[in-house]
């Protein structure tokens, strides 16, 4: 595609915040017939989004960290190709896209249950405590917990929930589980017990949610979800923010209701300076990093580049399909 400077192809790179993207794939196929600029902050006000976007023809996104309704696709007349990381991204309106002729697409990305298990051996072993008492002159603060013959409650058991609950089997933990729609017989062939959701709160000793954001599953845990769980319990909450009551969450955590959380996501994202969970007690708050390991940036960013070359070229791409409830 040869172009002049002036009328060469853009593309913007969104939310890189932690400013790898280019390093992360090569570019140069892509920066031969486009001019590529990278934005590492997060706007949230539309105009302003739509402002700094309207002059691009793709769009790289990182998912779900710019949200794209109709209302800023319609405000976006140049743009012709969207790319998001992983295979779903619910902050795309894929209706308004096809309306505009807007090809949206995406790439892959590797899952693995490593933040789950980092979050909760943190709380366990009262990591940052110790690691603050140790730096401060002080050696051991309180004793943390074992794990073997704990009670670990599952909450949704696709491919990361069941990694999850096999892990806790590894460390001779009973693990049960429930959703909506699990069976006996997916229980039975992770190996775990199928509860009800009331059981499975009431009993468990880490509560860990891998649900897919919906709006049946939206609001999941609420106070009177977390008001059956024990005092000494620990939610973790590694899927999606609005899966639980955020305001709940600090009210139960904050009154001793349950002892603590791990949180990695959250309804709000960057989360905001003033917002309690950054000052939630007895907890572990890390700002969604679960999925951003060296591994998925190159599969995220080598396959925005592939997507980008594949659509100039006409080849097949990787469309996106609109999610299931």
């Amino acid at each position: 595609m040869a172009q002049n400077q002036t009328n060469m192809m853009r593309v913007a790179i969104l939310d890189d915040y932690l400013g790898i993207a280019l390093e992360s794939a090569d570019w140069s196929r892509v920066q031969a017939s486009a001019a590529v600029d990278v934005y590492r902050d997060n706007l949230k006000d539309q105009k302003a989004l739509a402002d700094r976007l309207s002059p691009y023809d793709v769009l790289v996104i990182m998912r779900e960290r710019t949200h794209f309704p109709r209302g800023l696709l319609e405000r976006l007349p140049k743009l012709k190709l969207l790319v998001t990381t992983s295979s779903r991204n619910r902050s795309i309106d894929l209706a308004a896209c096809a309306d505009r002729g807007v090809v949206a697409c995406h790439t892959e990305g590797g899952h693995t249950p490593t933040m789950t298990w980092a979050l909760i051996l943190a709380l366990a072993k009262r990591i940052l405590e110790e690691d603050r008492a140790t730096r401060e002159g002080h050696w051991g603060v309180r004793p943390g917990l074992g794990l073997a013959g704990r009670t670990l409650g599952v909450v949704g058991l696709g491919k990361l929930g069941s990694a999850v609950a096999r892990i806790g089997k590894a460390f001779d933990m009973r693990v049960i589980a429930w959703s909506q729609n699990l069976t006996d017989a997916r229980a039975r062939e992770v190996g775990v017990e199928r509860v009800d959701k009331d059981r499975l709160l009431r009993e468990s000793d880490f509560v860990t949610l891998h649900l897919v954001l919906s709006d049946r599953t939206r609001g999941l845990i609420g106070a009177a979800d977390m008001a059956r769980m024990k005092p000494t319990a620990y939610l973790i909450n590694t899927s999606r923010g609005p899966l639980v009551d955020e305001d709940a969450l600090a009210v139960a955590v904050n009154e001793g209701v349950i002892a603590g959380a791990g949180l990695d996501v959250f309804g709000i994202e960057p989360l905001p300076a003033d917002h309690p969970l950054r000052t939630l007690p007895n907890s572990v708050v890390t700002p969604h990093v679960g999925g951003f390991v060296q591994e998925n940036y190159r599969l995220w960013y080598g396959g925005a580049v592939e997507d980008i070359l594949a659509w100039l070229d006409g080849a097949p791409i990787r469309v996106m399909k609109e999610p299931s409830a």
